[in-house]
């Protein structure tokens, strides 16, 4: 199972996390609380992420850049 692209729903304390492989098959779908999230990612090789436009969106493309997950390692955050 190789996440190859993650779609991240921004919430106040629960985000939704749904990933697929390179054919588009859902591979994980999961409930994460923020102080979850972090240490998620920092474990997960680096993929792309979608995530909507609102108020955190930028923090969050930040912070998961840190882990690898942007332009850095050939993935975009959008």
């Amino acid at each position: 199972m190789k996440i190859t692209t993650i779609g991240i729903d921004l919430a106040k304390e629960v985000f939704q996390i749904h990933a697929v492989d390179m054919h588009g098959k859902a591979v994980l779908r999961k409930k994460l609380r923020r102080s979850e999230i972090a240490r998620f990612f920092a474990n997960l090789e680096a993929c792309l992420i979608g995530m909507e436009a609102c108020g955190s969106a930028h923090h969050w493309a930040r912070k998961l850049e840190l882990y690898g997950h942007g332009e850095a390692h050939g993935t975009t955050i959008r």
